[in-house]
């Protein structure tokens, strides 16, 4: 069965979300700046919401929008905001973090990791701002740490997912069922059924994958 996972600003849709067949919900606020973390009282509403109906949530933990490059300061904002999630019900979060030299930042990534530790973890599209080369080597350490999926568009933003898919074939070639790669970006409950069954996954993500009309 083909998991659809709703990308959600706050928790006004996700009801409308479950009922057209979400069964995962990526639970976000501020979208225009790529998804920032959500109040406490939202998290405690779609958590409580989305297990009374078995939808699984994911929570982003981002303080801001902009790069992944991320102070002191915010990344103890960051590590405040994932206790809350946990504390209050989540059962896994969204999160990434580079250094300014365009590297994964394992040190801080470790540090959430450990945090997080019974959760699953999606590496959000901050895989998209790597090159090529580092993204297979994020593959390989992001696989050997623990998280479970990554999330991405497979080129840049606003490219059209179609013109995406040889390269996200490669990803998933690479990561050989190591880790999941979750296509996400411009797909829609329209073109939902041809971008999986010509990756051949059984995951897929996005603000329009199921049909909210």
């Amino acid at each position: 069965m083909l998991i659809k996972e709703f990308c959600a600003e706050n928790f006004t849709h996700i009801p409308s979300a479950i009922k057209a067949g979400a069964k995962r919900i990526e639970l976000c606020d501020n979208l225009t700046a790529g998804g920032t973390t959500v109040s406490p009282g939202v998290m405690s509403q779609t958590y409580d919401y989305c297990h009374e109906h078995e939808v699984t949530v994911m929570t982003i933990i981002r303080p801001r929008g902009g790069d992944f490059v991320y102070t002191d300061a915010e990344l103890k904002i960051m590590h405040e905001d994932l206790a809350v999630a946990k504390t209050r019900g989540t059962d896994g979060i969204v999160i990434g973090c580079l250094t300014s030299e365009g590297q994964l930042d394992k040190e801080a990534m470790l540090e959430f990791l450990a945090a997080a530790e019974g959760l699953q973890i999606t590496f959000h599209m901050a895989f998209d701002a790597l090159n090529k080369e580092e993204q297979f080597k994020a593959i390989d350490w992001l696989a050997e740490n623990g998280v479970h999926r990554i999330l991405t568009h497979g080129g840049a933003a606003g490219t059209p997912i179609a013109d995406n898919l040889a390269y996200l074939k490669e990803l998933i070639t690479y990561s050989a069922k190591r880790i999941i790669i979750l296509p996400g970006g411009g797909i829609s409950y329209e073109n939902q059924e041809m971008v999986a069954n010509n990756l051949e996954i059984s995951e897929i993500h996005g603000t329009k994958i199921v049909d909210l009309t």
